[in-house]
């Protein structure tokens, strides 16, 4: 009874159900939302690419920092994806590697930034954005890459199933499970949380305060770079528009799921059921009848909400903790 009252009190638990509610209501006025073969592989692979970003930006947030750059690394690294495929004739396996490695150096960037100049994650990735994104709209311009372009093998990759499980739902789900027993038992996992916990008694606890956020910028980096060779397989048409905005969409991801935008708390799992839930929003309110606009809302007041939520939690906790000290 006392780990089921505990698997109760958890944010996730919460986040979950309010998922299979929302799945409920959803597929009970239109059945076809789910009870399809369409319905239930949409389910699956539209969140795919989403929650490879929001579990990168829950590891960066934990140390209470944020990654505003990842849509223009997408970008980046689907374009560069595009022109390797197009110009080089390297095999998928190289190609896919060279993509996760160069998301991987501009989240170095992003983490040394943050790590040794000691400007605020916000500011930098900020800066970051644009700059990533002007880079790709010098090198990419009004070229466009087209399905034809990519390898046959690589495109029927995205659109795969194993199972009845898409391929590219099935490398994030195992990308999560990787991260998210990192973060539980690996001991620079758990100095993430105590980084973003406390930041100053981690320096002086003797923690790799900076090594620690490199880690965490190198793997948001890493993974999307990998989603923009995800979005190159699935969608096969490559653009200077890729990934516009899909940095908000993480960061609200993450934060619905339980991580808290002030650090040192909430797990990746979290992040990806947050994911799952910001997706089926914006594919089951149109089947409700709602508007465009009430569907940018109703996503900003879960967002809204989920960050008070955390303050309270936090403040409630602040006052047992004076509390018992006192006693």
């Amino acid at each position: 009874m006392t780990r089921l009252a505990s698997l109760l009190k958890q944010r996730e638990t919460g986040i979950l159900v309010a998922f299979l509610l929302f799945l409920a209501v959803t597929t009970a006025i239109n059945p076809r939302f789910l009870f399809s073969s369409d319905g239930w592989r949409d389910l699956l692979l539209t969140p795919s690419i989403l929650v490879l970003l929001a579990v990168g930006q829950a590891m960066v947030i934990i140390t209470r920092s944020v990654d505003l750059s990842v849509g223009s690394i997408v970008a980046l690294t689907a374009y560069l994806t595009g022109r390797l495929f197009l110009d080089t004739g390297l095999p998928i396996a190289v190609v896919v590697v060279l993509a996760v490695l160069a998301g991987m150096v501009l989240g170095l960037i992003n983490g040394a930034l943050v790590a040794f100049a000691k400007v605020p994650a916000l500011v930098i990735t900020l800066g970051t954005l644009y700059a990533y994104r002007g880079i790709m709209l010098q090198w990419a311009g009004s070229d466009r890459i087209n399905a034809s372009d990519i390898p046959d093998a690589w495109l029927t990759f995205g659109t795969s199933s194993l199972l009845g499980i898409p391929l590219l739902a099935v490398v994030s789900l195992l990308v999560l499970a990787g991260v998210a027993w990192f973060m539980h038992n690996a001991r620079a996992g758990r100095e993430l949380y105590a980084i973003g916990s406390d930041p100053d008694a981690a320096v002086l606890y003797g923690l790799k305060v900076k090594s620690r956020v490199l880690l965490a910028f190198a793997a948001s980096g890493a993974l999307a770079g990998l989603a923009g060779v995800l979005y190159v397989s699935r969608y096969g048409t490559i653009s200077s528009g890729v990934g516009m905005g899909v940095e908000l969409e993480a960061v609200g991801a993450a934060v619905i799921g339980g991580v808290a935008i002030f650090g040192g708390s909430g797990t990746v799992l979290g992040a990806a059921i947050g994911a799952y839930l910001l997706t089926t929003i914006n594919r089951g309110l149109p089947i409700l009848g709602i508007e465009d606009f009430w569907q940018r809302a109703v996503v900003g007041l879960l967002i809204i909400a989920a960050i008070v939520l955390d303050k309270l939690l936090a403040d409630r906790q602040h006052r047992k903790l004076l509390a018992e000290r006192n006693q």
